[in-house]
C-alpha cells in the first residue's frame, strides 16, 4: 500500500469519527470511509495514531465531555449520555481510567488534566515530508497587522525543557503533546496556551530558553500538574504580529515570513522599543485560518 493513500485513509477516519462523535461508530463504518477491509482498516489506524479506533473513539469523546464538565453546569448523566456511554457508572469508570479522577470530583475542582488531543495524521505527514516552503517559492512579503497590548500582573503554568532554544528542540526534550493537552485543560487560563521564549531572568539553570505555558491569573492556586511550576510575570507592553491566512501545510514557511517582517520592523516609528528581558516573547499555535502571531516585548521610548 502507497504510503501517503495509507495515510490520507486514516485521515477520512479521523474526520468521519469528528463527524459523527454522538453517534454510534462501527468499525464497518470506518472500513467503508477508509476503502479498506475492517481488518486493515484497524491496523493502519493503530499504525498510524497509536491507538485502536475504539480506543481513539473513547479517549477523544471523554476528552470532549470532561470539557463541557469544566465549562458549563450540564449533569453529569447527560453530559454522558450525549457521548454515548449508556450509564453513569460505564463513564465514571471509563472517566477515571483516563483521567486518574471521576467525574463528579472533576467537575468540584478541575485540575489540569491530559486531554486527548490529536493530530490529523495526513497533515502532519505532509508537513514533514515538504519541510515547509522557501521564501523563494512564495510570492512577496503579504501583509503583517501589528497592534500593541498591555499585559497585566499574572503568573504562567509552565514545562521547562532542558536546553532547547527552539519548538523543534523543545519537541525532542519533553513531550509536547502531552505538555500542550495539560496547559489546554486549565481552567482559570486567561489567554489560550503559547510557546515561549524566557529572557534571561526566567531561565534557570541547566533548563531551556523556549517553553510551553498558558497564562493564569495571580490568585492561581489550583493544582501544579507534576513537572510544571507556576511563575510571576510583571506587567508588561506586548507588541503583537499577525501573519494573513495561510494555507496549514505552508506554516513553516508563513512563520518565516513574519519572522523577517520582525527582523525589518522599527518600533520607534510607532514610539517604542524592543524591551526582550521585560517579558517572554510569545508564539501562538500556527493555525491558517487566523495567520501567523507572535508577539515581543517592549517599552515606550516617551
Amino acid at each position: 500500500m502507497d504510503a501517503l493513500e495509507m495515510k490520507m485513509a486514516v485521515q477520512r477516519m479521523q474526520e468521519y469519527i469528528d463527524a459523527n462523535l454522538h453517534e454510534q461508530i462501527t468499525l464497518k463504518q470506518l472500513a467503508n470511509v477508509a476503502g479498506y477491509s475492517p481488518w486493515h482498516a484497524a491496523k493502519i489506524f493503530k499504525n498510524a495514531t497509536g491507538k485502536t479506533p475504539f480506543d481513539y473513539i473513547r479517549s477523544l469523546r471523554l476528552t470532549k465531555a470532561a470539557l463541557i464538565l469544566r465549562d458549563s453546569n450540564e449533569r453529569i448523566i447527560d453530559v454522558a449520555l450525549n457521548f454515548v456511554f449508556h450509564s453513569h457508572e460505564g463513564f465514571t469508570r471509563a472517566f477515571s481510567k483516563e483521567f486518574g479522577l471521576p467525574p463528579k470530583r472533576y467537575k468540584q475542582s478541575t485540575p489540569p488534566i491530559k486531554l486527548f488531543m490529536p493530530e490529523k495524521v495526513f497533515d502532519t505527514y505532509y508537513a514533514l515530508q515538504k519541510g515547509g516552503v522557501s521564501m523563494s517559492q512564495k510570492k512577496d512579503t503579504k501583509s503583517v497587522f501589528v497592534q500593541v497590548v498591555e499585559r497585566p500582573a499574572r503568573k504562567v503554568l509552565l514545562k521547562r525543557g532542558v536546553s532547547a532554544k527552539d519548538y523543534f528542540q523543545y519537541c525532542e526534550e519533553v513531550d509536547s503533546v502531552e505538555v500542550w493537552s495539560i496547559l489546554t485543560s486549565v481552567k482559570e487560563a486567561i489567554y489560550e496556551p503559547v510557546g515561549m521564549w524566557l529572557p534571561n531572568h526566567l531561565i534557570e539553570e541547566n533548563t531551556s530558553q523556549y517553553v510551553q505555558g498558558v497564562e493564569v491569573p495571580l490568585d492561581y492556586s489550583n493544582k501544579i500538574p507534576e513537572g510544571f511550576e507556576l511563575i510571576e510575570l510583571d506587567p508588561c507592553t506586548m507588541m503583537v504580529f499577525q501573519g494573513e491566512p495561510y494555507d496549514d501545510e505552508d506554516f513553516m514557511a508563513e512563520i518565516d515570513q513574519v519572522w523577517k517582517h520582525i527582523d525589518n520592523f522599527n518600533p520607534t516609528i510607532y514610539g517604542f522599543k524592543w524591551q526582550p528581558e521585560a517579558a517572554p516573547r510569545f508564539q501562538l499555535a500556527p493555525m491558517g485560518y487566523r495567520g501567523y502571531i507572535e508577539a515581543r516585548p517592549v517599552s515606550s521610548v516617551i
